[in-house]
Formats: C-alpha cells, sequence, structure tokens
C-alpha cells in the first residue's frame, strides 16, 4: 500500500467524491483506509440507563484504497505516487510533479 496514516487524499470515486480529508487509520491486510468525514455511517444506540435517551451516532466506516488518490503538497490536486531510490533510503515522490511526499 503506498498510502499511509497521515497522508491527505482526495476521494475520486462513490458517494463521496470529491471529498477531501487526512488518513486516521490505515488496514493493510484489507488495502482499506480511515478517513475524517468521509463515508460517514449512522448508528441507533438504544439507552444503556433506565430512562436515560437513546441517540444516533455518526462514525467513518473504512474505504477502499483506490478509491483515493493522494493530494500533492505543491499543487494542491490529485496525483499518483512514486519512488525514487537514494542510498539508504526509498523515498515517495508526486508524479506530477516530483516533489518528496
Amino acid at each position: 500500500m503506498k498510502i499511509k496514516k497521515g497522508d491527505n487524499v482526495v476521494v475520486i470515486s462513490g458517494k463521496d467524491k470529491g471529498k477531501e480529508g487526512k488518513i486516521s487509520k490505515a488496514f493493510p491486510a484489507e488495502n482499506k483506509i480511515l478517513i475524517e468525514g468521509v463515508n460517514v455511517s449512522k448508528r441507533h444506540q438504544k439507552t444503556r440507563k433506565a430512562g436515560g435517551k437513546g441517540e444516533i451516532i455518526e462514525f467513518s466506516r473504512p474505504i477502499h484504497v483506490s478509491n483515493v488518490m493522494i493530494k500533492d503538497n505543491k499543487t494542491g490536486k490529485r496525483t499518483r505516487i512514486g519512488f525514487k531510490l537514494i542510498p539508504g533510503k526509498k523515498l515517495r515522490i508526486a508524479r506530477k510533479t516530483g516533489s518528496e511526499i
């Protein structure tokens, strides 16, 4: 997976197409990521105390990695990710501008 926690991404397909956000958690085994404010679901929760009220909770659900692209730091637009080998390091770069991510 080329995308990591903390990256800024743009959703390119699905119901949240065009939304931007920061990755809060990555699930490499399932190829999914959790983005703040994207793919929000609602769940009705019963009361836990007698006489209390139930509530509706909103939470983000994971989205597949193929539905997002990383946001370039220089241009602010979406871009693909490439790799550049420097002795002792493997850097991620933006394909459009060549800048380091």
